[in-house]
């Protein structure tokens, strides 16, 4: 994860800082390995912040055609930084998320 530091130019490199562990990992119990390329999102009441992140169900697979679409809820730290959890099993119901359908 990247932080720009307080009052810090986004286009000056030296501005921003990296994490030394991963925000987002491996939950092998679940048959998640390699979590990636996200994107993020709210609930449409506001109320909740969700991501969508890409896995693959075994370790080694690499980016080939296994890798699979999944998708929680997840929490703030108090310091204001993400709390993604642990990411979830191939179909995990997804609970009290109402998608508005055109």
């Amino acid at each position: 994860m990247l932080s720009l530091k307080e009052g810090g130019d986004p286009l000056n490199a030296n501005d921003w800082a990296k994490s030394s562990t991963p925000v987002f990992i491996t939950n092998a119990a679940a048959g998640a390995f390699g979590p990636g390329h996200n994107g993020f999102f709210v609930s449409p009441d506001d109320t909740e912040d969700w991501i969508i992140y890409h896995e693959n169900p075994q370790s080694g697979l690499g980016c080939g055609d296994s890798r699979n679409p999944r998708m929680q809820k997840f929490t703030w730290n108090a310091d204001g930084t993400p709390n993604f959890g642990s990411p979830v099993a191939i179909n995990t119901p997804i609970k009290n998320l109402q998608v508005n359908r055109r």
